[in-house]
């Protein structure tokens, strides 16, 4: 394994200016990635993805279900995907390569012990997208970058009840990755259009939301449009 000069046990954190000595690469603007709640019921939520998409602009999607057998996963996707392809927007498949495959998901999402990227990899074919949970650390985005996942996760980055985690990174982890890797990276955990802005301006490829969507008062339509404004306002 590649030993870094960095590892995530150096007891120096990232300095918050550490992007200001580099001169900043161009990216395309932030997008929104909308991740489904742990569980669904198949034929409302497929009524609600439809308005979360109609809502504005959705870069992806992932189904992310947990304890659901694999059966119903596979119909979940038979019905979600057609509403992802109607409106250009890719469908990723959380933790299972084997049942994205089943489905013709467009990729996966792999936390770090769902398996390897290069497996996946083989399973789905070069054009797959394949992103990896890193938590808050440099060392494991290093890795999956190398094993050549197309995208990296860092989070939580604010208090979550959707999938709970004591992992904190500082939003400069953002700004030290866009600085190494042309390599796509989300930001994700308890992000809302107001606390948005700081993720965004670090250097988020990609904010990942989850209730701030589909339990927004106004439905999933007005909970994708409120990041409208904090997306626009990137630059």
């Amino acid at each position: 394994m590649t030993e870094y000069p960095v590892p995530d046990a150096d007891p120096l954190a990232l300095d918050p200016g550490f992007g200001a000595r580099f001169e900043k690469q161009f990216r395309p603007p932030c997008q929104l990635y909308v991740v489904s709640p742990p569980a669904i019921t198949i034929a409302a939520f497929t009524e609600s993805l439809k308005a979360a998409l109609g809502g504005g602009p959705v870069a992806a999607f992932q189904l992310r279900l947990k304890d659901v057998p694999d059966a119903d996963i596979l119909r979940a996707c038979e019905a979600l995907l057609p509403v992802c392809n109607a409106h250009d927007v890719a469908f990723l498949l959380n933790d299972r390569a084997d049942l994205a495959k089943q489905a013709g998901a467009d990729g996966v999402h792999l936390g770090q012990s769902d398996g390897s990227i290069a497996e996946a990899r083989a399973l789905l074919g070069r054009d797959a997208q394949i992103g990896r949970t890193c938590h808050d650390s440099r060392h494991l985005a290093m890795e999956a970058g190398e094993e050549g996942a197309d995208y990296v996760a860092f989070g939580a980055f604010y208090d979550t009840t959707t999938k709970p985690s004591h992992y904190r990174p500082a939003p400069e982890i953002l700004t030290w990755w866009t600085v190494l890797s042309q390599l796509p990276c989300v930001a994700i955990g308890g992000i809302f259009p107001d606390n948005a802005a700081p993720l965004v301006a670090a250097g988020a490829d990609f904010i990942a939301v989850v209730r701030a969507v589909w339990d927004h008062p106004g439905g999933p339509g007005a909970g994708v449009a409120a990041f409208g404004p904090v997306l626009a306002n990137a630059g």
